[in-house]
């Protein structure tokens, strides 16, 4: 059974960082169709806006049209998910709430996350497992 997530942008920040992470090894599962990605407009404009910070800049070291290209292959790759309901407000951060919406709206397996303490409480109500990259490694392999 392929699995369908949302990530957090924690996620996508910490996959450019390192090849060895759990991040970038979630990102091989998108590309090896283990796992499907999915994604609101606005989350997937956050990813872009996120990735190309110059701070994130220096620590990925891809120049904008390389993350340009990464994030053509991610959207190739990601199931769309339209806004039919705003969830908010369900926490304190917007941005969190945005990644929590494309879940609920998507009908996601679950919610992967750097920051599971962020968004356990708000998931709960809407019975979505928050786990971390690692978490949704382990139940993959199995």
């Amino acid at each position: 059974m392929v699995l369908r997530v949302v990530l957090d942008t924690s996620v996508i920040v910490a996959a450019l960082r390192t090849r060895l992470g759990a991040g970038n090894a979630v990102l091989r599962l998108v590309a090896e169709h283990l796992i499907v990605p999915l994604a609101t407009p606005p989350l997937f404009l956050e990813y872009e806006e996120v990735l190309k910070r110059p701070e994130q800049e220096l620590a990925h070291g891809l120049a904008p049209s390389a993350v340009d290209e990464f994030l053509a292959e991610l959207a190739a790759l990601t199931e769309p998910v339209e806004v039919h309901f705003l969830w908010r407000p369900q926490g304190g951060d917007p941005n969190d709430e945005m990644v929590l919406e494309s879940a609920i709206n998507g009908g996601a397996d679950a919610l992967i996350t750097y920051n599971v303490r962020d968004f356990e409480a708000m998931a709960k109500r809407f019975k979505i497992p928050v786990m971390r990259p690692a978490e949704l490694l382990k139940k993959v392999r199995r």
